[in-house]
C-alpha cells in the first residue's frame, strides 16, 4: 500500500515509487489505483488470491466518495479500465472530449472538473473514463494485461482531447501510451515536483490536477468552444484564485469543494454517498 499525505510536505508526496516498480519484469508486476473503498476491497481480495506477482495498491486513507457499489466494483475493476456511463454525456454520440482520471483523488478532481463544464456547458458530450490497473494503458505485446488497439479506441478515441488525472508522476502514462492511436491527444496532469506544507486543494493546485484547472484544460482543447469557452475559462480561474486564497489564509480548503458531492439532478442518478 502506498498512503498519500497532504500536510508532511516532500518527504511523502513523491509518488515515484509507481515508475520504479513500472520499471519491472510485466510477467510479475501490477499496479492497481482503485478510485473508491468497494473497488480497494475487489482489488484486495484479487491480490490476496493471486500468487507470484507483486501487486502495488495505492489509495488514501481518508474518507472518500463512494461511486460504486460493491457489484458494480467487482466489474469494473474486473475489466481494470472503463468508462462511467453515470458521469458520462456522450452516450450514443461522438463525445466532445474525454476525462480520464487513475486513483482516488484524481478521479473526486476529475469529477468535480466535469461537474464544472457541465455548469457552464450543458450539452458538452463528455466521457468519463477510469483506469484502476495502470497497465491497461500500455500495449498488448508488452504487458499481459495491456489493451489492443481496437479496445483502447473504443474507450479513448484517436481524435479527440484526452485529460488524463493521475496519481503520479505525468511522464509515466505518457511512457505507458506513446504508441496508442492518437497518443498525441493524450494531455497527462499529475504530480510535478511542487510539493509543500499545504491543504490538498492547494497541493492540486500548485500540480494543476484540481478541478478548476482540469476544466481551464479542458476548455482549451475545444478551440471550437470559442468565446464561450473564454468567457467561462475566465470565471474558473476567479474561482480557483478565490478558493486557494481561503485555503491559505485559513488553512483548511473551502467547505464547499471539500464536500463536493456530484449533482444527482444531473443525470438522474444518487449522489455519491460518503465512505464512513
Amino acid at each position: 500500500m502506498v498512503w498519500r499525505q497532504d500536510h508532511n510536505g516532500f518527504t511523502h508526496q513523491d509518488p515515484g515509487f509507481l515508475d520504479v516498480v513500472a520499471n519491472k519484469s510485466p510477467d510479475v508486476v501490477r499496479i492497481y489505483l482503485p478510485p473508491d473503498g468497494n473497488c480497494l476491497l475487489s482489488c484486495v481480495d484479487h491480490c490476496l488470491r493471486s500468487a507470484n506477482y507483486v501487486n502495488v495498491i495505492v489509495a488514501d486513507k481518508q474518507d472518500h466518495l463512494q461511486y460504486l457499489t460493491m457489484d458494480e466494483a467487482v466489474i469494473h475493476c474486473s475489466k481494470g479500465i472503463g468508462i462511467w456511463p453515470q458521469f458520462s454525456t456522450d452516450l450514443g454520440e461522438e463525445p466532445d472530449l474525454v476525462m480520464a482520471s487513475c486513483g482516488d483523488i484524481p478521479t473526486h478532481e476529475s469529477l468535480a472538473a466535469i461537474d464544472l463544464l457541465l455548469q457552464h456547458f450543458p450539452d458538452l458530450k463528455i466521457r468519463c473514463v477510469n483506469v484502476v490497473d495502470l497497465f491497461k494503458l500500455i500495449a498488448h505485446e508488452d504487458h499481459p494485461h495491456g489493451l489492443n488497439d481496437g479496445e483502447w479506441t473504443s474507450i479513448f478515441t484517436a481524435n479527440r482531447p484526452v485529460i488524463f488525472n493521475f496519481h503520479s508522476y505525468p511522464w509515466l502514462v505518457h511512457r505507458l501510451t506513446y504508441k496508442r492511436p492518437g497518443s498525441q491527444n493524450i494531455h497527462v496532469r499529475g504530480y510535478k515536483e511542487k510539493g509543500n506544507i499545504d491543504t490538498p486543494l492547494e497541493l492540486a493546485i500548485r500540480n494543476q490536477t484540481d478541478r478548476f484547472s482540469l476544466a481551464m484544460d479542458a476548455i482549451d482543447r475545444m478551440p471550437h468552444l470559442g468565446n464561450r469557452g473564454s468567457s467561462a475559462r475566465e470565471s474558473l480561474r476567479n474561482e480557483q484564485l478565490k478558493a486557494r486564497n481561503e485555503a491559505f489564509e485559513n488553512g483548511i480548503d473551502p467547505p464547499f469543494l471539500k464536500n463536493w458531492v456530484w449533482p444527482h439532478e444531473r443525470l438522474g442518478k444518487l449522489t455519491a454517498p460518503k465512505l464512513t
